[in-house]
Protein backbone atom coordinates (compact mmCIF):
# COMPACT_ATOMS: atom_id res chain seq x y z
CA UNK A 1 0.00 0.00 0.00
CA UNK A 2 1.20 3.52 -0.71
CA UNK A 3 2.42 5.57 2.20
CA UNK A 4 -0.48 7.84 3.03
CA UNK A 5 -0.35 11.49 3.92
CA UNK A 6 -0.41 12.23 7.63
CA UNK A 7 -3.84 12.92 9.01
CA UNK A 8 -4.62 15.72 11.44
CA UNK A 9 -4.73 13.14 14.26
CA UNK A 10 -1.20 11.95 13.36
CA UNK A 11 0.13 15.52 13.15
CA UNK A 12 -1.30 16.30 16.59
CA UNK A 13 0.36 13.20 18.07
CA UNK A 14 3.65 14.10 16.36
CA UNK A 15 3.48 17.64 17.76
CA UNK A 16 2.88 16.22 21.26
CA UNK A 17 5.76 13.75 20.75
CA UNK A 18 3.50 10.77 21.46
CA UNK A 19 4.61 7.45 20.00
CA UNK A 20 2.22 5.65 17.69
CA UNK A 21 2.22 3.40 14.67
CA UNK A 22 -0.08 3.40 11.66
CA UNK A 23 -1.82 0.39 10.14
CA UNK A 24 -3.23 0.96 6.67
CA UNK A 25 -5.83 -1.19 4.97
CA UNK A 26 -7.96 -1.32 1.84
CA UNK A 27 -11.39 0.20 2.42
CA UNK A 28 -14.38 -1.92 1.50
CA UNK A 29 -17.22 0.55 0.85
CA UNK A 30 -19.69 -2.32 1.30
CA UNK A 31 -18.43 -3.08 4.80
CA UNK A 32 -17.24 -0.14 6.90
CA UNK A 33 -17.64 -2.03 10.16
CA UNK A 34 -14.89 -2.05 12.73
CA UNK A 35 -15.12 -5.84 12.92
CA UNK A 36 -14.22 -5.96 9.22
CA UNK A 37 -11.26 -3.63 9.87
CA UNK A 38 -10.05 -5.82 12.77
CA UNK A 39 -10.30 -8.88 10.51
CA UNK A 40 -8.34 -7.21 7.68
CA UNK A 41 -5.64 -6.10 10.15
CA UNK A 42 -5.62 -9.57 11.75
CA UNK A 43 -6.21 -8.09 15.21
CA UNK A 44 -8.55 -9.19 18.00
CA UNK A 45 -11.81 -7.21 17.97
CA UNK A 46 -11.29 -6.44 21.66
CA UNK A 47 -8.20 -4.38 20.79
CA UNK A 48 -9.64 -2.36 17.89
CA UNK A 49 -11.77 0.54 19.09
CA UNK A 50 -14.45 2.55 17.32
CA UNK A 51 -15.28 6.14 18.12
CA UNK A 52 -18.92 6.98 18.74
CA UNK A 53 -20.35 10.44 19.26
CA UNK A 54 -23.40 10.97 21.41
CA UNK A 55 -25.45 13.81 22.82
CA UNK A 56 -26.42 13.99 26.47
CA UNK A 57 -29.42 15.78 27.90
CA UNK A 58 -27.23 17.76 30.32
CA UNK A 59 -23.69 17.53 28.97
CA UNK A 60 -24.17 17.94 25.22
CA UNK A 61 -21.76 16.25 22.81
CA UNK A 62 -19.60 13.41 24.18
CA UNK A 63 -17.18 10.94 22.61
CA UNK A 64 -16.99 7.23 23.44
CA UNK A 65 -14.31 4.74 22.35
CA UNK A 66 -15.36 1.11 22.64
CA UNK A 67 -14.25 -2.21 21.11
CA UNK A 68 -15.56 -2.56 17.55
CA UNK A 69 -17.67 -5.68 18.17
CA UNK A 70 -19.51 -4.08 21.10
CA UNK A 71 -22.44 -1.69 21.46
CA UNK A 72 -22.38 1.32 23.72
CA UNK A 73 -24.59 0.69 26.74
CA UNK A 74 -26.44 4.03 26.87
CA UNK A 75 -27.50 3.51 30.50
CA UNK A 76 -23.90 2.87 31.62
CA UNK A 77 -22.73 5.80 29.48
CA UNK A 78 -25.26 8.06 31.19
CA UNK A 79 -24.10 6.89 34.62
CA UNK A 80 -20.43 7.31 33.65
CA UNK A 81 -21.03 10.86 32.43
CA UNK A 82 -23.52 11.81 35.14
CA UNK A 83 -26.13 12.61 32.51
CA UNK A 84 -29.81 11.71 32.61
CA UNK A 85 -30.18 10.46 29.05
CA UNK A 86 -27.75 9.89 26.17
CA UNK A 87 -28.43 9.13 22.53
CA UNK A 88 -26.09 8.56 19.62
CA UNK A 89 -25.60 11.53 17.33
CA UNK A 90 -27.53 11.20 14.05
CA UNK A 91 -25.17 10.31 11.17
CA UNK A 92 -25.92 13.55 9.30
CA UNK A 93 -24.61 15.55 12.28
CA UNK A 94 -21.30 13.65 12.59
CA UNK A 95 -19.27 15.57 9.98
CA UNK A 96 -20.45 19.09 10.94
CA UNK A 97 -19.94 18.31 14.65
CA UNK A 98 -16.59 16.49 14.58
CA UNK A 99 -15.03 17.12 11.17
CA UNK A 100 -14.98 13.35 10.60
CA UNK A 101 -17.07 10.93 8.52
CA UNK A 102 -18.47 7.54 9.48
CA UNK A 103 -15.71 4.94 9.40
CA UNK A 104 -13.04 7.59 9.86
CA UNK A 105 -13.96 9.23 13.15
CA UNK A 106 -11.02 9.60 15.53
CA UNK A 107 -11.12 10.76 19.16
CA UNK A 108 -8.06 12.87 18.27
CA UNK A 109 -8.40 16.18 16.43
CA UNK A 110 -12.12 16.82 16.39
CA UNK A 111 -13.30 20.35 15.58
CA UNK A 112 -13.74 21.01 19.30
CA UNK A 113 -12.72 19.22 22.47
CA UNK A 114 -15.55 17.07 23.80
CA UNK A 115 -15.63 15.04 26.99
CA UNK A 116 -14.23 11.66 25.99
CA UNK A 117 -14.68 8.25 27.61
CA UNK A 118 -12.75 5.10 26.75
CA UNK A 119 -14.06 1.64 27.63
CA UNK A 120 -12.04 0.52 30.63
CA UNK A 121 -11.06 -2.78 28.97
CA UNK A 122 -8.52 -0.73 26.94
CA UNK A 123 -6.19 -0.80 29.95
CA UNK A 124 -5.75 -4.55 29.46
CA UNK A 125 -3.63 -3.86 26.36
CA UNK A 126 -0.26 -2.22 25.76
CA UNK A 127 -1.63 -0.86 22.47
CA UNK A 128 -5.07 -0.33 21.00
CA UNK A 129 -6.18 0.60 17.49
CA UNK A 130 -8.25 3.74 16.87
CA UNK A 131 -9.18 5.52 13.65
CA UNK A 132 -6.49 7.76 12.23
CA UNK A 133 -9.19 10.16 11.06
CA UNK A 134 -9.70 8.67 7.60
CA UNK A 135 -11.06 5.43 6.27
CA UNK A 136 -8.17 3.10 5.53
CA UNK A 137 -5.87 3.89 8.46
CA UNK A 138 -5.70 3.06 12.13
CA UNK A 139 -3.46 4.59 14.78
CA UNK A 140 -1.89 2.05 17.14
CA UNK A 141 -1.35 3.74 20.48
CA UNK A 142 -0.91 3.08 24.18
CA UNK A 143 -4.34 3.53 25.80
CA UNK A 144 -2.96 5.50 28.77
CA UNK A 145 -1.24 7.95 26.43
CA UNK A 146 -4.42 8.28 24.39
CA UNK A 147 -6.43 8.92 27.56
CA UNK A 148 -4.02 11.60 28.73
CA UNK A 149 -3.77 13.24 25.31
CA UNK A 150 -7.53 13.58 24.71
CA UNK A 151 -8.20 14.19 28.43
CA UNK A 152 -10.44 11.13 28.59
CA UNK A 153 -11.59 8.87 31.40
CA UNK A 154 -11.68 5.08 31.46
CA UNK A 155 -15.24 3.94 32.24
CA UNK A 156 -17.39 0.82 32.11
CA UNK A 157 -19.39 1.49 28.93
CA UNK A 158 -20.52 -2.00 27.87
Amino acid sequence: MNKMNKTNAMRLLDKAKIEYEVAEYEVDENDLSGVHVATILNQPVEQVFKTLVAKGEKNGIMVFCIPVAEELNLKKAAIATKDKKIELLPMKELLPTTGYIRGGCSPIGMKKHYNTYIEESAILYDKIYISAGVRGAQIIINPEQLKDFVKAEFKDLL
